[in-house]
């Protein structure tokens, strides 16, 4: 075999290697790009319908003030129609916003069409006459306008009860859809369908046959998307024989609502990006594989001698995997020491390949362990909690007790503050490990900050200088304030102690978008829209082996007693919980930067939560149905109703308490633990409970639920009484679910 043949041999078999690697991350990149397109489809269908949720819920709130215009009131149409058109100026989403009168007649209109309509043979009309408060519903084509719209009705009624007139507010569903598809960039169709089959809003691609107004009711799709157990996808055919995925929002409101919104993409562009990839490193390595061949067809027909023997050594070393190998200096000119330069440039490219690899795989190590930390720390706060709740409640009873003794009082007491420590652990422990119930809402995040500056110059004392820079016009977040409040404070704490000699501190606000460069404490890149949140500090900084591990649960430089390692722990779990990120910058003497970055929103509502009124915490002689697996917490809790007065029926699962409710005794609340064994969680239990007796009410209880509780139809919003609990928040909570009006 000639030497050419030999060397051509050589560099063929150096490029399977790639080849296998370009074949490897083809087939990985494939089915992982058709994962996650699949899951954004579902994720895009449900941000849409929760969109529309809250923009029926804003309207709402609209008819709430306009039925309280004096305007409105009023049988001179003219004026009346001209408030409702000024009204309709500021509110462009709706295509028109009118008055019915009770027998059904249009009264006024923001178009000012004068024309007379009976709007009897609507089912918003007549559903909402049988309203006494919230909105009625329904997807229509507007008889005054010709679009697709969502009617959403709104009776105003006398002191007396008696219906006045109806508000009506016609919701545009196509600016609606557009606005939502140039959100996803036009990568995904939006359909719109009502509950008899009629397509309210077409998708914008050629490949949709249905006009807006025909019906798909006989269709495969229809039948998925109004199917109550379905699959999460559906394939559909167009005429041309190209393959559409659909997912359906599964909003039970909008669905209610007799609407169904699908969001669909083309299964070829599910693995577009996939294949591009594969073919620009197709290429790439069919243009490295030619020059190569090309350049040793030439360089062979030569005399090469040493240069060959040092261009083997190198190929020798490549193959064992020494890619720290090179053909050092001087290189003989023309193609071959061009090709010496090659083959050095392919082990530096090699090298550092293998750099960014090794760095790769620690960072995903950290985010694994990271994530492991989470998911341990989630699985034991229910059992630890339960607990709790027994040790809080016996050394609450004990204290009671011995209120003729100061001296074992004080050490009930002093149970009880161990035990309500140990509740504040396990809230730390969940704020970290992302389970931590949150209440975001829609904030201006500058007047929250500006709100805590006398508590944060409080908290650094006076050595240390505090500065505060804010953006103008900072864009609008979703956050839980309380939350915000905590972690901010944790990070000033910080700052503080690193800077016990006196510094500068400094809070920065200001919008950011990152990109894929951009990496979080993971090593992950998050690009989107975010507003920062920075807290600065001068003080003592970290080295990189600290700052590596600063955000890990309980590790912390502290000495013992000054700190639980639990603060930045917090303070991650709080920003990916909230959709956002963590950044951190330090180096020993140079101070540190923590920065939270929060996801942009739409539009802030700025809504305050209604002050909650005390409820009654008087003993009770109801009798109450206790549902709880663990036998400690179940006598504890049992032992306690009595005391408050109740009459209690004792049971450890579900199907023991289904058994109760068959059985005719009255029972006024079912108090039910939300997680338990059997394959029977509370919320099911309830589902089932109230279709046996639909005027229960039901209190749920819970030490850690991994997904927030949803309740069943009819329950309305669920009352939960977290673990641990005093006496006090026991009664207090079972007042409230016993004072809730029955549905």
């Amino acid at each position: 075999m000639n030497l050419r043949t030999r060397l051509l041999i050589l560099v063929i078999a150096a490029m399977l290697v790639p080849a296998i690697l370009v074949g490897l991350r083809f087939v990985q990149n494939r089915a992982s790009e058709i994962d996650a397109a699949l899951a954004n489809l579902v994720a895009s269908a449900d941000d849409i319908a929760s969109d529309l949720d809250e923009k029926i819920q804003g309207t709402a709130q609209l008819h709430y003030g306009l039925a309280r215009a004096r305007d409105l009131d009023t049988r001179d149409k003219a004026a009346c129609s001209a408030f409702l058109s000024d009204v309709r100026e500021e509110y462009p989403q709706f295509t028109g916003i009118l008055t019915i009168d009770p027998d059904g007649k249009l009264f006024c209109d923001s178009l000012r069409t004068d024309r007379t309509l009976d709007l009897n043979d609507r089912g918003y009309f007549k559903q909402v006459k049988n309203l006494q408060g919230g909105v009625a519903v329904e997807p229509v084509f507007g008889r005054l306008t010709g679009l697709s719209v969502l009617q959403i009705a709104y009776p105003v009624r006398s002191e007396a009860g008696a219906l006045k007139f109806v508000l009506l507010a016609s919701f545009n569903l196509n600016k609606f859809a557009e606005f939502h598809d140039k959100r996803l960039l036009a990568e995904q169709d939006i359909l719109l369908i009502d509950a008899k089959g009629t397509v309210l809003v077409a998708p914008k691609g050629g490949s949709w046959s249905e006009p807006v107004g025909g019906s798909i009711a006989g269709s495969d799709l229809f039948r998925f998307a109004a199917a109550a157990d379905r699959e999460p996808f559906h394939e559909a055919s167009d005429r041309e024989g190209r393959t559409q995925i659909w997912s359906v929002a599964r909003s039970p409101s909008i669905r209610k609502a007799g609407l169904y919104i699908l969001v669909g993409r083309s299964k070829d562009g599910l693995v577009a990006a996939a294949n591009r990839r594969l073919y620009e490193d197709v290429a790439i390595l069919a243009v490295a594989s030619l020059l190569l061949l090309a350049g040793l067809w030439i360089l062979t027909t030569l005399s090469i001698g040493r240069q060959v023997g040092r261009l083997a050594a190198m190929a020798r070393s490549l193959g064992r995997g020494d890619l720290s190998a090179r053909i050092p200096e001087p290189h003989p000119g023309g193609e071959l020491g061009g090709l010496m330069t090659l083959l050095n440039s392919t082990a530096e490219s090699l090298e550092q390949q293998r750099t960014a690899i090794a760095d790769l795989s620690h960072k995903l190590s950290q985010s694994q362990k990271m994530e492991a930390m989470g998911q341990l720390t989630g699985g034991v706060a229910h059992d630890f909690n339960n607990l709790l709740t027994v040790i809080l409640g016996n050394a609450e009873h004990l204290a009671d007790r011995l209120a003729g003794n100061k001296e074992l009082q004080g050490i009930a007491g002093d149970i009880a503050t161990a035990a309500e420590r140990g509740a504040d652990l396990t809230k730390s422990l969940l704020a970290f490990a992302r389970k931590q119930p949150l209440r975001p809402r829609d904030i201006d995040i500058a007047e929250e900050v500006l709100g805590m500056e006398q508590l944060l110059r409080r908290t650094l004392g006076e050595h240390i200088e505090c500065r505060f820079a804010f953006d103008q016009d900072l864009w609008p977040v979703s956050v839980d304030p309380g939350q915000l409040t905590t972690a901010l404070l944790n990070l000033v704490l910080n700052a503080r102690d690193a800077m016990p000699e006196g510094g500068k501190l400094t809070v920065e606000l200001r919008n950011s978008s990152l990109g894929e460069s951009d990496l979080d404490v993971n090593g992950e890149p998050r690009p989107g829209d975010y507003v920062m949140v920075a807290v600065t500090d001068t003080g003592s900084g970290m080295n990189s082996e600290v700052a590596s591990r600063a955000f890990e649960p309980f590790f912390t430089t502290k000495e013992v007693g000054k700190g639980t390692g639990l603060g930045l722990s917090m303070v991650y779990g709080f920003a990916q919980q909230s959709g956002g990120l963590v950044q951190m910058q330090s180096e020993p003497g140079q101070g540190s930067v923590v920065r939270l970055f929060f996801p942009r929103v739409a539009a802030a509502q700025n809504e305050n939560p209604t002050p909650t009124e005390p409820f009654n915490t008087s003993d009770g002689r109801e009798t109450i149905l206790l549902v709880e697996d663990d036998e400690m917490v179940r006598a504890y809790v049992e032992s306690e109703l009595k005391t408050l007065g109740y009459r209690v029926i004792a049971t450890s699962n579900g199907s023991a308490a289904l058994a109760v409710l068959r059985q005719p005794d009255e029972i006024h609340l079912l108090f039910t633990d939300v997680v338990m064994p059997g394959g029977m969680f509370g919320p099911e239990l309830a589902r089932q409970a109230t279709g046996l007796r639909p005027g229960l009410k039901v209190l749920f209880t819970s030490g850690y639920s991994q997904d927030p509780v949803r309740t069943p139809d009819g329950i309305g919003d669920a009352l939960i009484l977290n673990k641990p609990f005093r006496r006090k928040d026991l009664a207090a909570m079972l007042r409230a679910a016993l004072s809730e009006p029955s549905r």
